[in-house]
């Protein structure tokens, strides 16, 4: 019984320890640095491919505009910018803390998604990695000197023939 109750204590104080660390990491994304750095991938998935190299065999798209909207308290946009991805299909957003007028930016109010893709063979956005519908900014990856970022995604286009059609009148 004793023992029980000693392994009850001790995973009740690692959760509290666990909790404390995310929030000093997310005050730091609040307060550390000039500016934020947001980074992830955008791929191709074909749906023709059978089940494994459809999961597994995605390609990346390199041109495909990602974009950042970041809001004030009163849900007014008060930055919008986007970035291109490399051969790679890599982007990294960087957005100054400080906007214009002097006030600060929170991360937390702050939605990546994806734009548009040059693939005309994959240029149908899904939802997989929330990238049609946008991604919030809720805790960084990497808080390290002045080197606030956040990783999003991957994010995914997929081929036409795999987009779903939408019906009127629920037919």
């Amino acid at each position: 019984m004793a023992q029980r109750i000693t392994t009850l204590v001790m995973l009740i104080e690692i959760l509290f320890l666990v909790n404390y660390v995310s929030q000093i990491a997310t005050t730091a994304a609040d307060n550390d640095g000039d500016v934020i750095h947001v980074a992830g991938k955008v791929m191709c998935q074909d749906c023709t491919r059978n089940y494994d190299k459809w999961i597994n065999g995605s390609e990346p798209i390199k041109g495909a505009v990602v974009s950042i909207t970041c809001m004030d308290e009163r849900e007014r946009v008060r930055y919008y910018g986007s970035d291109k991805t490399d051969e790679r299909g890599q982007f990294d957003l960087i957005v100054d803390k400080v906007l214009y007028g002097g006030k600060n930016l929170k991360p937390k109010l702050c939605t990546v998604r994806l734009v548009s893709s040059p693939d005309k063979s994959c240029d149908i956005p899904t939802d997989f990695g929330n990238g049609q519908s946008g991604v919030k900014l809720v805790q960084p990856f990497m808080v390290f000197k002045d080197l606030v970022k956040f990783v999003v995604g991957p994010f995914y286009y997929t081929t036409p023939m795999c987009e779903t059609p939408e019906y009127e009148n629920n037919y």
